[in-house]
């Protein structure tokens, strides 16, 4: 009997299992192919009602790369405590329209941890702001001292923002998770199935086939107006051959 194509979904990983830790979720579908408009609707009408504050679509992209295929892409922000179970959700839409995931990356990065290394490394940077402002306060400085306090000042200034920049990206990506949707068209894998080899057997048919009347249509496009053209002149050649034959045959008359 058939197995279904229909896999145990990944779990994903649940925020409060990694404290600190900022993901970036990536999933791969592949569905039929006048399907894939619908299945992307699907899953951007399921961020929208979620709201803007918990899920906003960042991308978008669908594009038809052949007679009957399509490569579609959406790309969302998602509040961290939804992502496991909207990336699950979204893996059950396409399992519905008949489809399939293929590929799922889920991807973290530390940002607990450079947050308190970028925290420890401002407060570094203030501490020698402050010691150089007390040295700029002094009256017996010399021009060439203060200039040189001044351009260090200068440095330690652009090097703070820098890291409060850096810090406030760490918050961002621990604030909001992406999660893109890639479909493309098709079965997700050409060939034998183990799972299920009566459809892929079936499929692996229905595309040889598909591929053989291709070739002989692509042919018999090639070939037919060049072989049209030789069998007209073949049957002009048969025509014009005893008539020419006869008007060289006739006996020269004696005098």
């Amino acid at each position: 009997m058939e197995t279904s194509d229909a896999a145990e979904p990944p779990a994903g990983v649940a925020v409060t299992a990694a404290p600190g830790v900022a993901f970036n979720y990536r999933y791969a579908f592949s569905l039929p192919a006048p399907k894939v408009a619908a299945a992307q609707e699907t899953h951007a009408a399921a961020c929208e009602k979620l709201g803007v504050a918990r899920c906003r679509i960042t991308g978008m992209r669908y594009r038809l790369t052949g007679e009957n295929a399509v490569e579609a892409m959406l790309a969302f922000k998602l509040d961290p405590t939804l992502a496991r179970a909207f990336g699950k959700d979204g893996i059950a839409a396409i399992q519905q329209a008949e489809g399939r995931l293929v590929d799922a990356e889920i991807t973290g990065t530390d940002a607990g941890a450079e947050i308190a290394r970028l925290t420890d490394e401002r407060a570094r940077a203030r501490d020698e702001l402050a010691r150089i402002d007390r040295e700029l306060a002094r009256t017996n400085l010399s021009a060439s001292e203060r200039a040189e306090l001044q351009r260090q000042r200068a440095d330690l200034v652009a090097q703070i923002g820098q890291v409060q920049s850096a810090s406030g990206a760490q918050r961002e990506s621990l604030a909001n998770t992406p999660m893109t949707f890639d479909y493309r068209s098709g079965p997700a894998v050409r060939g034998f199935d183990a799972s299920a080899p009566l459809s892929s057997a079936l499929d692996l048919l229905a595309g040889s086939a598909q591929a053989t009347l291709a070739f002989v249509l692509g042919a018999l496009a090639i070939l037919a107006p060049p072989g049209l053209v030789l069998g007209l002149g073949l049957l002009l050649w048969r025509w014009l051959r005893p008539r020419f034959r006869r008007t060289t045959s006739v006996p020269a008359t004696s005098d």
